[in-house]
Order: C-alpha cells, then structure tokens, then sequence
C-alpha cells in the first residue's frame, strides 16, 4: 500500500525541558546515544512513509543542518519553517499544507510511536471521517487520559478537562484530509486541539485504538524512559 506524506511538528519551544533545550531543539536531544529525530526518521521510513514534511521554528536551521533531505534515512524530507513568530501546531500545519496531498499524516516531533501504521491509514482512508486519531487505553497511567472513545468515533476531546468517561489518550499518530482545515489560516497561532474539538463537534473524528504504549522526550521522565527503550530495542 502506498503511504501519504506525514508532516512532523517539530517546532515549539519546550521550556519544559529547559535547560537542555535552551541551545538544541528538542528534536535533537540526545536519546539512545543520538539526536531523537534519527530515530524517529527511521521508525517512519520502517512503516512505509517515503516523504516527510518537518515543521520548524526554534532552532530550526540545526534541525535542517541535522537532517537535511533525509536521504541518509531513507527518507525524503522538505522543510515548513514557522517565520519571524511561531505558530504553534495548528497554523505550523496549516503553513505545510501545500507540501502534501489531499490526505496526510501528522505525528508530534516528541514522540516515538512503535505501532503499525498501515492499518491505520487503511481504515481512514476507507472512512467517511476527515480525521483520524490514535488512541491508546491509557487509564491514567503514562499521561491523563483526554479522549472519550466508543471504539470507533471520538466523542470528546479534552486535554484541559478530564471526565470520568475517559479512559484513553492521544496517542500522537493523526491523520487528516485536507477539509479539515477549511478556513483556518497560518497567519495567527494556534493549536491543532482547536481542529480536532471541532471535529468532533460535527462528528467527524474516528478514532483508532492501537495497543503498543507510547513513547515521548516531552517531560525528563519521559526522556529518560524513551532512552531506556531505544538503547534496549539496539542490543
């Protein structure tokens, strides 16, 4: 099955990191004797994916220095630069829009996601859905859960208020159809959370629930987890 571009949100500040990323953007932490985003290229390009479309803003050029066309990684890869302001996830995606076709995948620049892909690009693309986001049972464990999930369609979504009905989380694989974002702009920043609340709203997010736990560099416990994995999945 041919795969669709995914475009990597790797352009926030993360001050939760600081200081280890006052100098080097997160993407390029060290994380199993490498910068992270090495890893993450090459998990991708595992699953199929031949083009990637990275987002950047702080520090970008040393992302771009890094990684340039991908090649090394088996991988093509073009670059969407926020500008002089940083968008945040929303507008960053909305600025790269033009770099990919009418379906696309999106994963944070953060997270390391060791599931199948093509399963999940299948049933969205079979879908009447203009988005699809992958869940994971979390119960509260690795991240509080923010996703109401009825094993098919989402029907709340909420990173800042918590109900007793959610049990999963965003596992951070999403995939659109270029709809969704009608009449949102990449000139005002915003998050990409005001794009899936509102499809939700119009019942138009499917969900698809994936049983491999996540990874992510976002917090230190997270770094020094993901650090453990990676060394282990190299012996």
């Amino acid at each position: 099955m041919t795969m669709p571009p995914l475009i990597l949100l790797a352009g926030g500040l993360a001050t939760r990191m600081r200081p280890l990323t006052e100098k080097v953007p997160k993407a390029l932490l060290d994380v199993g004797g490498e910068p992270f985003i090495a890893h993450q290229l090459r998990l991708l390009a595992g699953e199929g994916i031949d083009r990637v479309v990275i987002c950047t803003g702080y520090l970008g050029e040393m992302i771009e220095d890094f990684v340039g066309d991908g090649a090394r990684f088996g991988i093509r890869v073009s670059y969407s630069p926020d500008g002089p302001a940083l968008l945040g996830t929303g507008g960053a995606l909305v600025r790269a829009l033009p770099q990919v076709e009418d379906l696309f995948l999106v994963m944070y620049g953060d997270s390391y996601l060791p599931c199948a892909f093509a399963p999940i690009v299948e049933a969205f693309r079979t879908s009447e859905a203009l988005g699809v986001m992958t869940v994971f049972r979390n119960e509260g464990r690795w991240e509080k859960s923010n996703v109401e999930f009825d094993g098919a369609m989402l029907h709340r979504y909420d990173k800042f208020n918590p109900t007793p009905a959610m049990s999963h989380v965003d596992y951070g694989l999403s995939g659109f159809r270029r709809e969704a974002f009608s009449g949102y702009a990449d000139t005002a920043p915003f998050d990409l959370y005001v794009v899936f609340a509102d499809l939700v709203q119009r019942k138009m997010l499917m969900g698809y629930e994936v049983s491999e736990r996540f990874y992510e560099i976002g917090s230190q416990q997270g770094l020094a987890e993901t650090d453990i994995y990676l060394r282990s999945q190299s012996i």
